[in-house]
Protein backbone atom coordinates (compact mmCIF):
# COMPACT_ATOMS: atom_id res chain seq x y z
CA UNK A 1 0.00 0.00 0.00
CA UNK A 2 1.34 3.58 -1.19
CA UNK A 3 2.13 5.86 1.73
CA UNK A 4 1.61 9.17 1.39
CA UNK A 5 3.59 12.14 3.14
CA UNK A 6 0.29 13.61 3.13
CA UNK A 7 -3.45 13.04 2.44
CA UNK A 8 -3.48 13.72 -1.96
CA UNK A 9 -5.50 15.93 -3.17
CA UNK A 10 -9.03 14.81 -4.87
CA UNK A 11 -9.14 13.89 -8.44
CA UNK A 12 -11.22 16.38 -10.45
CA UNK A 13 -13.98 15.34 -12.30
CA UNK A 14 -17.45 16.32 -14.09
CA UNK A 15 -20.91 15.18 -13.44
CA UNK A 16 -22.62 13.63 -15.82
CA UNK A 17 -25.64 14.17 -16.61
CA UNK A 18 -28.72 11.95 -15.39
CA UNK A 19 -26.25 9.08 -13.86
CA UNK A 20 -24.90 8.54 -10.36
CA UNK A 21 -21.49 7.91 -11.83
CA UNK A 22 -18.78 11.04 -12.18
CA UNK A 23 -16.22 11.47 -14.98
CA UNK A 24 -13.02 11.13 -13.56
CA UNK A 25 -10.32 13.95 -15.46
CA UNK A 26 -6.92 13.49 -16.04
CA UNK A 27 -6.10 16.81 -17.70
CA UNK A 28 -7.28 19.72 -19.65
CA UNK A 29 -5.96 20.58 -23.45
CA UNK A 30 -7.21 23.77 -25.02
CA UNK A 31 -7.27 24.60 -29.01
CA UNK A 32 -6.79 28.19 -29.33
CA UNK A 33 -7.93 29.87 -32.79
CA UNK A 34 -10.52 27.36 -33.78
CA UNK A 35 -13.10 29.75 -35.25
CA UNK A 36 -11.73 31.89 -38.26
CA UNK A 37 -14.03 34.97 -36.70
CA UNK A 38 -12.16 34.56 -33.43
CA UNK A 39 -8.69 33.80 -35.30
CA UNK A 40 -9.31 37.64 -36.64
CA UNK A 41 -10.75 39.49 -34.03
CA UNK A 42 -7.26 38.26 -31.89
CA UNK A 43 -5.19 40.16 -34.88
CA UNK A 44 -4.16 36.34 -36.69
CA UNK A 45 -4.94 35.40 -40.01
CA UNK A 46 -6.61 31.90 -40.15
CA UNK A 47 -5.22 31.41 -43.81
CA UNK A 48 -1.62 31.32 -42.50
CA UNK A 49 -1.72 30.22 -39.02
CA UNK A 50 -3.48 26.81 -38.19
CA UNK A 51 -5.29 25.99 -34.40
CA UNK A 52 -2.97 25.40 -31.77
CA UNK A 53 -3.06 23.83 -28.61
CA UNK A 54 -2.11 25.28 -24.32
CA UNK A 55 -3.16 23.42 -21.14
CA UNK A 56 -4.71 23.69 -18.36
CA UNK A 57 -4.07 21.77 -14.72
CA UNK A 58 -7.18 19.58 -13.99
CA UNK A 59 -7.64 21.59 -10.88
CA UNK A 60 -8.61 24.36 -12.56
CA UNK A 61 -12.03 23.26 -13.37
CA UNK A 62 -14.75 24.58 -11.44
CA UNK A 63 -17.98 22.13 -11.56
CA UNK A 64 -21.39 21.41 -10.19
CA UNK A 65 -22.70 25.20 -10.21
CA UNK A 66 -19.50 26.59 -8.77
CA UNK A 67 -18.84 30.09 -8.88
CA UNK A 68 -15.22 30.88 -10.08
CA UNK A 69 -13.45 33.89 -8.24
CA UNK A 70 -11.97 37.27 -10.02
CA UNK A 71 -7.84 35.56 -10.27
CA UNK A 72 -5.42 38.03 -8.59
CA UNK A 73 -2.77 39.79 -11.14
CA UNK A 74 -5.35 40.89 -13.46
CA UNK A 75 -7.60 43.96 -14.51
CA UNK A 76 -8.88 42.42 -17.87
CA UNK A 77 -10.15 38.94 -17.01
CA UNK A 78 -12.57 37.52 -20.48
CA UNK A 79 -15.06 35.25 -20.90
CA UNK A 80 -14.53 32.21 -23.98
CA UNK A 81 -17.49 29.44 -23.90
CA UNK A 82 -16.43 26.38 -25.76
CA UNK A 83 -17.64 22.94 -26.27
CA UNK A 84 -15.32 20.67 -24.05
CA UNK A 85 -14.93 16.88 -25.58
CA UNK A 86 -14.61 14.49 -22.58
CA UNK A 87 -12.16 11.41 -23.39
CA UNK A 88 -12.85 7.74 -22.62
CA UNK A 89 -10.67 4.51 -23.29
CA UNK A 90 -11.40 4.38 -27.05
CA UNK A 91 -12.31 7.84 -27.71
CA UNK A 92 -15.08 10.74 -27.36
CA UNK A 93 -17.63 9.72 -24.97
CA UNK A 94 -19.24 12.50 -24.22
CA UNK A 95 -19.48 16.50 -24.09
CA UNK A 96 -19.89 19.89 -22.19
CA UNK A 97 -20.37 23.40 -22.00
CA UNK A 98 -16.93 24.74 -21.03
CA UNK A 99 -15.67 28.45 -20.41
CA UNK A 100 -12.26 29.31 -21.05
CA UNK A 101 -11.41 32.32 -18.61
CA UNK A 102 -8.18 33.82 -19.64
CA UNK A 103 -6.31 36.43 -17.82
CA UNK A 104 -6.18 38.45 -21.27
CA UNK A 105 -3.95 41.46 -20.18
CA UNK A 106 -1.07 38.70 -18.80
CA UNK A 107 -1.67 36.95 -22.37
CA UNK A 108 -1.14 40.30 -24.47
CA UNK A 109 2.40 40.62 -22.17
CA UNK A 110 3.52 37.30 -22.73
CA UNK A 111 2.86 37.51 -26.29
CA UNK A 112 5.03 40.49 -26.96
CA UNK A 113 7.84 39.00 -24.77
CA UNK A 114 7.66 35.49 -26.25
CA UNK A 115 7.21 33.78 -22.80
CA UNK A 116 4.50 30.91 -21.78
CA UNK A 117 0.80 31.46 -21.39
CA UNK A 118 0.57 29.61 -17.96
CA UNK A 119 -0.27 32.16 -16.09
CA UNK A 120 -2.79 34.04 -18.19
CA UNK A 121 -4.83 30.40 -18.72
CA UNK A 122 -3.78 27.96 -16.42
CA UNK A 123 -5.14 29.87 -13.18
CA UNK A 124 -6.53 28.70 -10.61
CA UNK A 125 -10.85 28.57 -11.89
CA UNK A 126 -10.21 29.13 -15.01
CA UNK A 127 -12.29 26.00 -16.72
CA UNK A 128 -15.76 26.59 -15.27
CA UNK A 129 -17.25 23.52 -17.20
CA UNK A 130 -21.17 22.16 -16.84
CA UNK A 131 -22.60 18.74 -16.68
CA UNK A 132 -21.08 16.11 -18.87
CA UNK A 133 -23.72 14.81 -21.77
CA UNK A 134 -22.39 11.51 -22.71
CA UNK A 135 -23.19 10.13 -26.51
CA UNK A 136 -22.83 11.67 -29.68
CA UNK A 137 -22.61 15.36 -30.24
CA UNK A 138 -26.73 16.38 -30.75
CA UNK A 139 -26.27 18.65 -33.56
CA UNK A 140 -22.07 19.19 -35.12
CA UNK A 141 -24.02 22.35 -36.46
CA UNK A 142 -25.49 23.75 -33.21
CA UNK A 143 -25.82 26.84 -32.00
CA UNK A 144 -23.12 27.86 -29.40
CA UNK A 145 -23.39 31.35 -27.64
CA UNK A 146 -22.86 33.26 -24.12
CA UNK A 147 -24.34 35.90 -22.38
CA UNK A 148 -23.18 38.60 -19.69
CA UNK A 149 -25.89 39.54 -17.35
CA UNK A 150 -28.54 38.72 -19.89
CA UNK A 151 -26.94 40.76 -22.70
CA UNK A 152 -25.40 38.36 -25.99
CA UNK A 153 -22.19 38.58 -26.12
CA UNK A 154 -20.58 35.48 -28.04
CA UNK A 155 -23.00 33.47 -31.18
CA UNK A 156 -21.85 31.03 -33.37
CA UNK A 157 -22.45 27.39 -34.48
CA UNK A 158 -19.85 24.42 -33.93
CA UNK A 159 -19.77 24.16 -37.91
CA UNK A 160 -18.12 27.40 -37.79
CA UNK A 161 -14.60 25.97 -36.14
CA UNK A 162 -11.72 25.47 -38.38
CA UNK A 163 -10.79 22.21 -36.89
CA UNK A 164 -13.75 20.05 -35.96
CA UNK A 165 -14.20 18.17 -32.84
CA UNK A 166 -12.99 15.19 -34.08
CA UNK A 167 -10.14 16.26 -35.78
CA UNK A 168 -9.25 18.71 -32.95
CA UNK A 169 -8.69 15.61 -31.03
CA UNK A 170 -6.77 14.32 -33.48
CA UNK A 171 -4.41 16.72 -33.92
CA UNK A 172 -3.44 16.97 -29.93
CA UNK A 173 -3.08 12.79 -30.43
CA UNK A 174 -0.27 14.11 -32.43
CA UNK A 175 1.10 16.03 -29.68
CA UNK A 176 0.32 14.06 -26.50
CA UNK A 177 -0.57 10.32 -25.67
CA UNK A 178 -4.24 11.11 -25.24
CA UNK A 179 -5.77 8.51 -22.52
CA UNK A 180 -9.31 8.16 -20.97
CA UNK A 181 -10.05 11.42 -18.75
CA UNK A 182 -8.89 13.68 -20.62
CA UNK A 183 -10.96 16.91 -21.69
CA UNK A 184 -10.10 18.98 -24.52
CA UNK A 185 -11.84 22.41 -24.95
CA UNK A 186 -12.46 22.59 -28.53
CA UNK A 187 -11.91 26.53 -29.21
CA UNK A 188 -14.26 29.69 -28.85
CA UNK A 189 -16.45 32.03 -31.39
CA UNK A 190 -15.98 35.46 -31.88
CA UNK A 191 -17.42 38.07 -29.24
CA UNK A 192 -15.32 37.55 -25.96
CA UNK A 193 -14.53 40.18 -23.62
CA UNK A 194 -14.59 41.56 -20.16
CA UNK A 195 -16.36 40.02 -17.40
CA UNK A 196 -16.42 41.85 -13.47
CA UNK A 197 -16.89 40.82 -10.10
CA UNK A 198 -20.40 39.69 -9.78
CA UNK A 199 -21.01 39.30 -13.60
CA UNK A 200 -23.67 36.92 -14.23
CA UNK A 201 -22.23 34.51 -17.20
CA UNK A 202 -24.94 32.09 -19.51
CA UNK A 203 -23.05 29.71 -22.25
CA UNK A 204 -24.96 27.74 -23.99
CA UNK A 205 -24.78 24.74 -26.86
CA UNK A 206 -27.74 23.63 -28.61
CA UNK A 207 -28.40 19.93 -27.11
CA UNK A 208 -26.47 20.00 -24.08
CA UNK A 209 -26.78 21.27 -20.58
CA UNK A 210 -26.36 24.93 -19.95
CA UNK A 211 -23.22 25.83 -17.85
CA UNK A 212 -24.56 28.96 -15.58
CA UNK A 213 -22.00 30.75 -13.38
CA UNK A 214 -21.38 33.94 -11.12
CA UNK A 215 -17.86 35.78 -10.84
CA UNK A 216 -17.50 36.42 -7.41
CA UNK A 217 -14.31 38.09 -5.36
Amino acid sequence: MTQWLFPPAPRPSLPILGRAERFPVRRILCVGQNYAAHAREMGSDPTRQRPFFFAKPADALVTDGGDPAYPGETADLHHEVELVAALGPDGIVGWAVGCDLTRRDLQAAAKQTGRPWDAAKGFDQSAPCGALTLGALPDPDGAIQLSVNGQARQAGRLGDMILDPTATVAEAGKLWTLKAGDLIFTGTPEGVGPIMRGDKVEAEIEGLEPLRFTVTG
